[in-house]
């Protein structure tokens, strides 16, 4: 088992509707071909940018079969299939699987606070339930549930668990995992303002909500990192961090709709976001407009 094909730059594929609200297969391919002609190394399918949670088992199992339509082959494939339930959980695992994904990825059980014990069950089933590797997602502060490197390390004793999505905020939760797992683990970083930092303290690649909007960024940040350049990938990291903090200071949109007009206005047209998110409205206009010039700078300054 390699783990060269889950490294790199690999954004959270985002939720793309039609006019009414509906998933759009014409849509999601716009943003495949999209990303695929950026570069990256991969899409993550169905996470928290794919705004899972507000969506139907059948609406995730078309994003996934869309996605898989027009990228298998092309690059790396991550099937994020957490669920509130372990039966719904392993139907997207099968679905993901019978599509030819890479991996399968999944956030820890939701709502109800339950025990390791139940955790280390939910995930196991869906491990079991194909022959994908497996990654596991550690995100606390939506879930509510932080990963221990000792039930990481009870995990890894199943040879298809590859590594952790790491989206807790200390970056010495990706050197303690990393150090659990060695070099037999891929590691990746979640909060997109510290990818720089994350990259330094073991992760072996990214996987983050904002990659879409500015890809060239992430990737010339990753690059820099791997030529040790840590000035200018910090120096990076900082205008990414500005442009993040904007995008999450809206007058009334949620950042993925900011993000999603952003993207609107450079012709790919994905549709706004799903209620209970918020959409932007002309209130936050001028602020995209700032966004979308300090982008542009900031991909003039570096990559240009």
């Amino acid at each position: 088992m390699t783990l060269e094909k889950f490294q790199g730059i690999i954004p959270a594929f985002y939720a793309c509707y039609d006019d009414q609200g509906n998933i759009s297969e014409t849509r999601t391919k716009d943003l495949c071909d999209y990303l695929y002609n950026k570069g990256v190394q991969g899409v993550y399918v169905g996470g928290s940018s794919g705004e899972c949670i507000y969506q139907n088992l059948e609406e995730r199992k078309s994003v996934l079969s869309y996605v898989a339509n027009n990228l298998k082959g092309k690059m790396t494939l991550i099937a994020h299939v957490g669920a509130p339930s372990t039966r719904d959980s392993i139907e997207l695992a099968k679905h993901a699987a019978a599509l030819g994904y890479d991996a399968l990825s999944a956030i820890p059980p939701i709502y109800f606070r339950l025990p390791d014990s139940s955790v280390f069950k939910y995930w196991s089933e869906i491990i079991e339930a194909t022959p994908l590797d497996f990654i596991i997602y550690n995100i606390p502060q939506t879930t509510g549930y932080t990963l221990s490197p000792a039930l990481f390390k009870k995990l890894l004793e199943n040879k298809k668990v590859i590594g952790v999505k790491n989206s807790s905020m200390p970056t010495m939760d990706i050197e303690r995992f990393k150090r659990v797992g060695g070099d037999d683990v891929i590691i990746f970083n979640g909060p997109d303002e510290q990818f720089v930092a994350g990259r330094i303290m073991g992760a072996g690649a990214g996987i983050g909500g904002t990659y879409a909007v500015m890809p060239e960024l992430f990737l010339k940040a990753n690059e820099l990192v791997q030529a040790g350049n840590f000035n200018e990938a910090t120096q990076i990291q900082s205008d990414i961090n500005e442009i993040i903090i904007a995008l999450c200071s809206l007058n009334d949109g949620h950042m993925y709709a900011g993000i999603k007009e952003i993207l609107n206005r450079r012709g790919v047209n994905i549709g706004s976001v799903r209620s209970p998110l918020e959409g932007v409205s002309s209130n936050d206009s001028a602020k995209l407009d700032a966004i979308i010039t300090t982008i542009d700078q900031a991909i003039e300054r570096y990559c240009g």
